[in-house]
Parts: structure tokens; C-alpha cells; sequence
């Protein structure tokens, strides 16, 4: 089947095969002539299976008839997050460009002028946050009874958030007769009554039970103490063929201090969490896109809808609270039919949460081990080791040098007069135990020949000789 097979629009088809598209993927043939035809939609679908272009493309050619009016957008697209409304507001672009149509950016963390300013000229395209949306309909600045066609995208990621009853209360201000698609990764039943409540008749379309992973995505967990955490991650991304990696943390302060420690270390690394303005991070989204930087640290706020092609790995520095943020985030890699490897890292505190994430994907994830390694480990060359033997050795040589300092100072002050009349203990083999065959050096006083055991065998004072011959 080709997108030509839909029943797309000649412009849009246009745009699509200049995209480098040519077959639709299974929720795109089926959604788009559903969509086409003005049914409401139930799309559950695993992240990275083309589900925005399933909406994005049908919804082109309907807005294409019309009149676009100051204050009141035609159809509205809602999103859970910034990167996710702005990555749907580049398909539009991308595939809208044959088409007259008015698309506005309504999020938060920018400046509302220019959002203001695209809604009293008119938008066909309105793609908001919930959060910023009902900010501007209190303020009297945006008016809803004109919206043709609704978008819930992320639903259950909506539900996370705590935006349900932000939904609720928008859907009850557009108009009763329109065409609504709610899309989703997972179907909660809080989702479900939702979608009972303001959907009619939907149809309902799933192309993988929902907590799936891709097929295309090898996962693994890997068994760690909290304090390896940085060690095993820096070693495998030096050993795992990583070519772009986005590096998962339940935590901001885990995301920059271990931004900040890559770095240290030599990585091309950038971060992405919800304390950092939006116009930073799109910044560090295309430093990503563009290869500045080849690791993203990023929070959960990342973890859904970024469409960045060639992610070759996910790293779960820390264990997913919630089970469905696993399918999210390690459906980052292995998009397009590419394949993708996810790490998991699991303490012994993350036994509860990783149980639950493998009760939603049917399965246990396998263990990390030797086998799976994408490196061949070969054994240290001979003469080196994980120790520092050469140093060791160079302080054993070095060790008669050391020896012989002490010796030539005392015989500096050493002179015929003994320091006292204690007899001192010979140091006669000394060196040879370190090794030396050299000859021991002998003091300036003593006997050149060896001396019987149990005869006086120091230096020898002058009054000795007194009376004898």
C-alpha cells in the first residue's frame, strides 16, 4: 500500500514523497481514510510507529476548505508538553507547505506576543498545552465555538500530568458537532471514560496491546550499585557502538550534575529537563539533531514524542517510576524500522518498579552480561594490568638509590670518634634482599675482612689497642 492509496490530496502526496516517505506505516492506513471520512477516532498505537503523521496529514487536506476567523482556531491539537507540540508543529510545517493554511504555536515558557498576535490575524492550527490554552481563555483572548476538529494526543500522558480535568473543561466549551481523535500509547481506564464521555461512535484502532515494546529494540537491564552508576554508564557508552544516545533520569538535579560530569569527561553531552526556558531547549534539541552533541541528558519531559531519527540508544539511568514511562522512553530508539538497544539500570531498590514495568511488557527483560557486549574484551597486554605495575617497578628500582642517600649522608658526619659505645648491628644484606647484586658499600671504618661470630665487629676506638700487642 502507498500513502497514494488513502485518498490524499496530489499537494499533500507531493509533500509527503519529498519527506523521503513511501509506504504508510499500519496506524497511518488506518486512521487517515477514517479521518478523511470525519469519524471520531480511538488510536492506540506504541511511540514511534508514525502516529502524528496519522492525524497531522488527514487534518492538512480537511482544514484545506474553509475560512479562518480572528480568535476562534478551526481545529485545535492538544499536548502534554512543549517539545511535543513543537515537533507536531514541524510536521505541519513539513507536510502543510502546498497548502494556505495558518498554524499557531500556543506554550508556555515564550513570550505570548507573537502567540497573540497569530490569533487575532487567524490560525486554521492550533497546537497548545493545556496549561497556556486555558490561561489565554480566561484572560478573554482565545474563543473555542469555532473548532471544527479536536486532537487528544498523549492521553494517557495527559493523565500523568494531572491535566484531565483541564480536558474536560475544554471539551465542554467547543461545540457538540465535531469530529474528535483521541490518540495513546496505553489505555488506562480513567482514558477510557474520557473518551466514552466526549467521543461518538469512535472507531478504534490498535496496532500493538498497549504496554508493547518495539520489536526493533533490543532491552536489557543491568544490575548495579547506586554508587556505579556513573562508571557503568560512561564505560558502555564507550563500549556499545553508541552513535546518539538519550540518557533517562527521574530527577532534574540527576540530569545536570550528570550532564556536567560527561562532560568533564570527555563526552559531546547537552541536558533537556522542565526548569530549562523553551527557547534553551530547543537549542539543545537541535545541537542533537544537528550532531554537536551526541548524548542528551533529559528528564522525563523528553520521554514522549520527540521524533529524533537515529537514536541508537536509551539509557534508563534511573528505573522508571511509572511502567508506561519505560514504553515511552526507550521508544526513543529503533523508530522508522531502525533498530534501537535500551539499557535499564536496576539497584536493589528498583525491585518493586522494575517488576512492574516487566508485568506491563509481558516479560522479563533480560539481563545485562559479557555476552551481549558489543566490544571484544581481550586480556591486558603483557606488562600491564589494572594496576600500575610499571610504577611499582620503578619504585623497586629506585629503591637502592634511596638506600644509598641515608648511607652517603652518615658517612659525611661520620668521622674516626664513635658516637657512642653501643655496638651497632650490621646492615649486611639489605641490599641483597631488594635484589641488588651490586657490592654493599662499605662505611669508612670498618673491617674489610669479615669478622668470627662473637668478636667485636664495629669501628674500632683507638683505647682498644691499649696494652696489647
Amino acid at each position: 500500500m502507498s500513502f497514494a492509496d488513502l485518498g490524499l490530496s496530489d499537494e499533500l502526496l507531493e509533500a509527503v514523497s519529498e519527506a523521503g516517505y513511501t509506504e504508510p506505516t499500519p496506524i497511518q492506513a488506518q486512521a487517515i481514510p477514517a479521518v478523511l471520512m470525519m469519524k471520531d477516532l480511538i488510536g492506540i498505537a506504541q511511540t514511534g510507529t508514525g502516529k502524528t503523521a496519522s492525524f497531522v496529514l488527514p487534518m492538512i487536506d480537511v482544514m484545506a476548505a474553509g475560512r479562518r476567523r480572528a480568535l476562534m482556531p478551526r481545529s485545535l491539537i492538544l499536548e502534554p508538553t512543549r517539545e511535543l507540540a513543537a515537533q507536531v508543529a514541524e510536521n505541519f510545517e513539513k507536510y502543510g507547505k502546498n497548502h494556505d493554511l495558518k498554524m499557531a504555536l500556543l506554550i508556555g515558557g515564550v513570550q505570548m506576543g507573537d502567540q497573540l498576535k497569530a490569533l487575532n490575524e487567524g490560525v486554521d492550527v492550533l497546537i497548545a498545552t493545556p496549561g497556556r490554552l486555558m490561561d489565554l481563555f480566561e484572560r478573554g483572548k482565545i474563543m473555542l465555538n469555532g473548532c471544527e476538529l479536536l486532537v487528544i494526543d498523549e492521553a494517557d500522558r495527559m493523565l500523568d500530568m494531572g491535566f484531565i480535568p483541564d480536558i474536560e473543561f475544554i471539551c465542554d466549551k467547543l461545540p457538540t458537532t465535531r469530529q474528535t481523535m483521541l490518540f495513546s500509547a496505553t489505555m488506562p481506564p480513567v482514558i477510557k471514560k474520557l473518551a466514552d464521555k466526549f467521543l461518538d461512535n469512535p472507531k478504534q484502532i490498535e496496532v500493538s496491546r498497549a504496554g508493547n515494546t518495539n520489536k526493533d529494540i533490543t532491552a536489557f537491564k543491568v544490575l548495579v550499585k547506586p554508587r556505579q552508576k556513573r562508571e557503568t554508564l560512561e564505560w558502555m557508552l564507550r563500549n556499545d557502538h553508541v552513535e546518539t544516545a538519550i540518557v533517562f533520569s527521574n530527577k532534574k538535579t540527576t540530569v545536570r550534575e550528570l550532564n556536567k560530569t560527561l562532560q568533564r569527561n570527555g563526552f559531546k553531552s547537552g541536558e533537556i529537563h522542565g526548569d530549562i526556558d523553551q527557547s534553551t531547549r530547543q537549542q539543545e534539541l537541535e545541537r542533537f539533531k544537528s550532531g554537536d552533541i551526541n548524548i542528551l541528558v533529559a528528564s522525563d519531559v523528553a520521554a514522549r514524542g520527540l521524533d529524533i531519527k537515529g537514536v541508537s540508544h536509551v539509557f534508563n539511568y534511573d528505573t522508571p517510576w511509572h511502567p508506561d514511562d519505560y514504553v515511552h522512553r526507550i521508544g526513543r530508539t529503533g523508530r522508522a524500522g531502525a533498530k534501537g538497544r535500551a539499557f535499564t539500570f536496576v539497584t536493589d531498590a528498583d525491585a518493586e518498579a522494575i517488576g512492574n514495568i516487566e508485568k506491563l511488557t509481558g516479560g522479563e527483560i533480560k539481563a545485562f552480561g559479557k555476552d551481549d557486549v558489543r566490544v571484544e574484551l581481550k586480556d591486558a597486554p603483557k606488562g600491564k594490568s589494572a594496576k600500575p605495575k610499571p610504577a611499582k617497578s620503578e619504585d623497586a628500582e629506585a629503591k637502592p638509590d634511596r638506600e644509598d642517600k641515608p648511607k652517603r649522608a652518615r658517612a659525611k658526619k661520620s668521622d674516626d670518634k664513635p658516637r657512642d659505645d653501643r655496638p651497632k648491628k650490621p646492615r649486611a644484606d639489605k641490599a641483597d634482599k631488594s635484589g641488588d647484586t651490586k657490592p654493599r658499600r662499605k662505611y669508612r671504618d670498618e673491617d674489610s675482612e669479615p669478622v668470627p661470630a662473637g668478636e667485636w665487629n664495629g669501628p674500632k676506638p683507638d683505647f682498644l689497642g691499649v696494652g696489647f700487642d
